[in-house]
């Protein structure tokens, strides 16, 4: 026997819920049940190194003095009230049961399955420094490297929109979350000895440096931020810092970029017993009920998306040692209509042409029948190849999901970064995607929101199990922005050149650089496919 630690309830021994509030009962549930962040590596950048651990904590206050209510109450009286009908049900006559049941069984049963199901544990808000380094040495002649560094900047829950929706009535629009707020960004150059050599603040206003005026380090590497543009003096992604080493035979280098940002939960899928409450953006979220058609997405937002990122084939890897390795995003290819259609084939009655229900079925296609590999080949596998042979990493996962969404002409287009652990301890460069999902006509005529601007764009990481969810512990560095020749994707991947005679570059590393202020408490995110009937 025990007590609730929020209601002050009665409990018995292996309770995962409290019966009376409808708590998670955190502390004194089952370890079995925990389950710790699936850490996926992709195909970028694979090196890591330990970090050191964090000591803050906290579950009360955010780092900006914001009170966080943890007794917030929405999805606890929804709880409650599931709570109360199972007990009122078991009372009523039998016909009036199985009427009830057939009506409402989906919800208690989808309800009844989260109690026992693994879970993952995020921050609801951290702010913390990561460092991305790399190592160069030259061994032989004089040496030289060129790289482009991205430049990460906020995001909003809206990605490139002032607000979330705008209003027919006359309202002001609902200001968008930050959910990634960039606090400062330095370059850092150290010899091989880890003794710093040059510290540069890089502005994150947008404003540039150019080659004429860069920053000459004391052992003559060069450094300048000229803005996008399409000479080699120039960004080739987007705002970047440019790098320039020049090395003597035996001697190394290492340059850092050290990044502190704010992130936060937000969450763009609205579900009463999925979503914390805490966590931002529920109660403007999509769900399978609010959802539009697949006709409603070239109507949302000037249908732009639908023409940035729904071509059938995008991001020609080109050819590499006689192999041509073809479209990483391939929608016209058998394997992805046949399970594009398996998948449409599944969903309930009436459900074939809402937005949402494929979009979600696709995401739980793929945990269901595609396995992680943790050796994936380089080049990645496209998304034809990873649903063929039913494995992949985080990239060729998201090849794969954005291939099923544009086989039904839902927008889906790339964001690059990196992932650590929910201790902050480990990180990986990351590939995950962005998608666009319209709201129905009915709930935004009801809400008296513009058609145009009705709609989610939405993170989803098909691999960590993270559905219109983005975390605190997935650094943004790049949304891949539209471009009809893929040569920013190109350039993303490939962000320099150096001489091949004697001159290594070992791939960046990730670090947390001190401690990890997660004083905003912390929610959970079961791993369950959703029920859509």
């Amino acid at each position: 026997m025990g007590t609730c630690p929020y209601c002050q309830s009665v409990t018995y021994t292996g309770d995962t819920i409290c019966y009376s509030c409808g708590r998670i009962l955190a502390n004194i549930r089952s370890d079995k049940f925990a389950m710790e962040q699936q850490f996926h590596r992709g195909s970028l950048d694979t090196t890591f190194k330990m970090t050191k651990k964090p000591t803050k904590g906290g579950v009360v206050q955010t780092h900006t003095g914001r009170a966080v209510n943890i007794m917030k109450n929405r999805r606890n009286r929804t709880r409650h009230l599931v709570l109360l009908f199972l007990v009122a049900f078991i009372m009523l006559a039998p016909q009036v049961r199985e009427n009830l049941f057939e009506k409402w069984a989906p919800g208690i049963q989808e309800y009844l399955m989260l109690i026992p199901a693994q879970y993952h544990l995020y921050d609801n808000e951290a702010t913390y420094t990561l460092e991305r380094e790399v190592v160069v040495f030259n061994s032989n002649s004089v040496g030289w490297l060129y790289e482009d560094i991205v430049i990460p900047t906020d995001v909003e829950s809206l990605y490139g929109h002032d607000s979330d929706f705008r209003y027919t009535n006359g309202d002001l629009p609902s200001n968008t979350t930050t959910i990634q707020k960039i606090q400062s960004v330095n370059l850092v150059f150290s010899d091989s000895s880890g003794f710093y050599e040059d510290f540069i603040s890089i502005p994150t206003d947008g404003s540039t440096l150019s080659f004429e005026d860069k920053i000459v380090t004391s052992n003559g590497h060069y450094a300048w931020w000229p803005g996008y543009g399409a000479d080699n003096l120039s960004c080739h992604v987007g705002n970047c810092v440019k790098v320039e080493l020049h090395l003597q035979p035996g001697e190394s280098a290492i340059f850092s970029l050290q990044v502190t940002l704010t992130s936060t939960s937000y969450s763009w899928w609205d579900d009463s017993f999925r979503v914390d409450s805490r966590v931002a953006g529920i109660d403007e979220g999509i769900n399978v009920e609010n959802s539009g058609d697949f006709d409603d997405i070239a109507l949302r937002g000037g249908g732009q998306r639908t023409q940035e990122f729904t071509s059938a084939n995008w991001y020609d890897r080109g050819t590499q040692g006689g192999v041509a390795h073809g479209y990483a995003i391939n929608s016209q290819v058998d394997i992805v209509e046949s399970t594009a259609a398996l998948i449409s084939s599944d969903l309930p009655e009436g459900l074939q042409d809402n937005a949402y229900a494929y979009a979600r079925a696709a995401f739980d296609y793929l945990h269901a029948h595609v396995t992680y590999d943790k050796n994936a080949p380089n080049p990645a596998r496209s998304g034809p190849l990873c649903l063929e042979e039913s494995t992949g990493d985080c990239d060729e996962q998201t090849n794969a999901f954005l291939s099923l969404l544009r086989a039904k002409g839902i927008p889906g287009w790339y964001v690059f970064g990196a992932l650590t652990d929910t201790k902050y301890d480990y990180w990986e460069a990351h590939g995950w995607g962005y998608i666009l999902l319209p709201m129905s006509d009915s709930w935004c005529n009801e809400r008296d929101i513009e058609l145009d601007s009705c709609f989610v764009e939405a993170s989803v990481d098909v691999v960590n199990n993270k559905w219109l969810l983005h975390t605190p512990n997935a650094y943004i560095a790049w949304i891949e922005e539209p471009d009809s020749t893929g040569s920013l994707l190109n350039s993303y991947y490939s962000p320099g050149k150096y001489s091949s005679n004697g001159l290594e570059r070992w791939p960046p590393s990730y670090s947390t650089l001190g401690d990890v202020d997660e004083s905003g408490g912390k929610h959970q995110v079961k791993s369950l496919a959703e029920n859509l009937r």
